[in-house]
């Protein structure tokens, strides 16, 4: 039996303490090593056990958890999740935990907080087994086996018949766990006039448009949470707004965007498995498919219907991935044409695109 994973919370309300603790203590891989409610508890802790994955909260007494986790990743780095009453002005922060180090971010709202927590169970469990594998790789990656849905509960499959292809081309990207920064040193290197760029990255709700602002002040073509109807134009990348899908469409020689609701699918929501088929029914050979870091497998089936309808198909290789989940499931699957190391990413896209 595989050595379950030990997770430390970290957190100033007894209650989220005692609600973490049940749902880790109610998943088979998952055991609470120990719990601190502030930074100078926690470290402690740390003198004694070193536990797999930290879970920790931002707004905590005595010191905040940017700091104390600037400490953790300067002095002995491990697995960090935070779990943090965010609100929507505060996402600048998270960005910046993702920066300095943190795996995931689980967004918990102020009010009704237990609720959340159970409610999101599989997510937060899910979080925590990413960040367990993410550089050191401890454990094998978990499988999950409660029924998931697929794109078929948004958008129809693509027909055999690929449009007609045109002089546009355009780039559909997935990423998840360790996907802020791959898209950063992916989105950089792209000249002004780089073919039209749609990313679905797992993200809370509200942190998108942050992420989509940093980026925009970094690169060279311009970055937006995309918008519904929102035109993908050369030298643009569109980003999918947290807790909405995100579809490509075409009306003519145009390609849009559609934005919208609808169930989980693959347990999120965006899907890229949802955006990369809507590349295969409206784009076909039109479309270049990257899929980046993350745990999981949603995209792989996506990716394997825009290889059928005639796209190029790029996978990040498992040295430069956080966690190799998804490329590898989208490998497994046989949708993926290229593996390549995350720098060379960009190169191969603007090579596919104007070959």
């Amino acid at each position: 039996m595989a050595r379950k994973i030990k997770v430390l919370i970290v957190d100033d309300s007894a209650l989220v303490r005692q609600t973490l603790t049940e749902i880790f203590s109610a998943d088979p891989v998952i055991e609470v090593m120990d719990t601190a409610s502030d930074p100078f508890i926690a470290a402690e802790r740390l003198r004694h056990r070193v536990p797999d994955v930290i879970t920790l909260d931002v707004e905590m007494p005595r010191m905040d958890g940017l700091t104390f986790l600037q400490k953790i990743m300067s002095q002995h780095p491990l697995p960090v999740v935070i779990c943090s009453s965010l609100a929507e002005n505060k996402s600048e922060t998270a960005l910046k935990a993702l920066e300095y180090g943190a795996v995931d971010i689980i967004q918990k709202p102020r009010i009704g907080t237990k609720k959340f927590l159970e409610e999101s169970r599989v997510r937060i469990c899910d979080a925590v087994k990413a960040a367990s594998m993410a550089k050191l790789r401890r454990i094998e990656e978990q499988r999950n086996v409660e029924p998931k849905l697929t794109a078929d509960a948004i958008i129809g499959k693509p027909t055999n018949k690929a449009m007609m292809q045109t002089t546009e081309k355009v780039v559909a990207v997935g990423a998840s766990t360790g996907g802020t920064e791959a898209l950063r040193l992916f989105l950089e290197t792209f000249p002004p006039d780089a073919p039209g760029i749609v990313i679905v990255q797992h993200m809370p709700e509200h942190f998108t448009a942050a992420f989509a602002r940093r980026l925009d002040g970094l690169c060279r073509i311009s970055v937006k949470e995309a918008e519904n109807n929102d035109t993908v134009i050369r030298g643009r990348a569109l980003i999918a707004p947290g807790n909405y899908h995100m579809l490509l469409k075409r009306s003519g020689a145009r390609y849009y965007v559609e934005i919208k609701d609808g169930p989980l699918v693959c347990r999120h929501r965006p899907s890229v498995d949802v955006l990369f088929r809507s590349a295969a029914r409206y784009a076909g050979k039109n479309a270049v498919g990257v899929i980046m870091t993350g745990m999981g497998d949603d995209g792989a089936k996506g990716m394997m219907e825009m290889k059928e309808a005639g796209a190029i198909t790029i996978a990040q290789d498992e040295k430069s991935c956080v966690v190799f989940g998804m490329p590898h499931e989208a490998i497994k699957k046989g949708g993926v044409e290229k593996v390549i190391p995350l720098e060379e990413i960009s190169r191969e896209v603007i090579k596919s695109c104007y070959r």
